[in-house]
């Protein structure tokens, strides 16, 4: 199994761009060994990690997640030849189908054939990103110096084998504790990566649920992730609450969210409780954590400190 990882999602929610040099300079002083971007409706999912190229010197930086939908291949690899050339080869391209809503609803382009479609890219990256010529005799002007890794965003039973056949390792999100293990199961490449994204709220659970169950209703209404519940046996338990949020009642959609749904993918609590609740998704079979801190900008250096990764001898 590869070494525990731990990583933080980019950008910090509240904090300009601008801003981000002296955050980024902490995490790596702190010990993390990774920074990831997420891509919805903030930042896109590459300028952050350009501008953490060049405020640190050690860690990697990866792309958690972009879509080949909106972006075709030879794009994507100019994108990723970039990074790595930026960072001294500390890039990773993760690389995922997203969801109908941001691919289609907002961006136009018809959301089909994803499993396929993530395939095709992958497979159409590899050799470009190899300085080899690719789709219609694109070839990179200079071949990226060192290998990037593929990590494929997977969160059901096709995509994770998929992300095993093609991929140098998987990643997940909103992951509850009690479906980590069909999920190790379905990914079955115990030597490969498996990333998960998680949400920290240093709030007891009682204070933090109602964060917690609204971001949950955000999440949990788009089709794939309600797939993905359903998948982990979630749902009867779900679907009340999609139906509500689908008809346009959102006040009844979290109503009607699953507290104990919500506990099993949030992690609450001060930094301690928090690296104990991270610990156990560990012995599942987790191997690189990236923390999503909740909270507001003038909090953000303490809960970096307080969850970065124990020392190491």
């Amino acid at each position: 199994m590869p070494d525990l990882r731990w990583g933080l999602t980019l950008p910090f929610a509240g904090v300009s761009l601008a801003d981000h040099a002296e955050l980024f300079r902490r995490a790596e002083a702190a010990g993390y060994d990774d920074l990831w971007t997420g891509e919805t409706t903030g930042a896109d999912g590459f300028t952050p990690l350009a501008l953490a190229a060049a405020h640190t010197e050690r860690v990697r930086l990866g792309t958690g997640i972009v879509n080949p939908f909106t972006r075709g291949p030879a794009v994507l690899a100019q994108h990723a030849a970039a990074l790595a050339d930026a960072s001294g080869g500390r890039f990773v391209l993760g690389i995922g189908s997203s969801s109908g809503v941001i691919v289609e609803r907002w961006n136009g382009v018809p959301f089909e054939r994803p499993l396929g479609h993530v395939r095709e890219a992958v497979e159409r990256l590899r050799p470009v990103l190899a300085g080899e010529r690719g789709l219609g005799g694109f070839k990179l002007e200079s071949p990226p110096a060192h290998p990037i890794p593929i990590v494929v965003a997977a969160l059901r039973g096709r995509m994770l084998a998929l992300a095993a056949e093609i991929g140098d390792g998987a990643f997940t999100n909103f992951l509850p504790l009690s479906g980590a293990a069909r999920v190790v199961k379905a990914f079955g490449a115990p030597e490969k990566e498996l990333v998960c994204r998680f949400f920290c709220i240093p709030q007891p659970r009682d204070e933090g649920m109602a964060t917690a169950k609204f971001l949950f209703a955000a999440y949990g209404t788009v089709p794939v992730y309600a797939d993905f519940f359903r998948w982990l046996g979630w749902g009867e338990r779900i679907d009340p609450m999609v139906d509500a949020w689908q008809e346009g009642d959102r006040a009844r959609a979290l109503e009607l969210v699953p507290e104990d749904l919500v506990e099993e993918i949030f992690v609450f609590g001060a930094p301690e409780e928090q690296r104990e609740r991270l610990a156990r998704f560990a012995r599942e079979g987790i191997t690189t954590f990236v923390l999503t801190p909740i909270c507001g900008p003038d909090d953000l250096p303490a809960l970096i400190d307080g969850l970065a990764p124990p020392a190491r001898a």
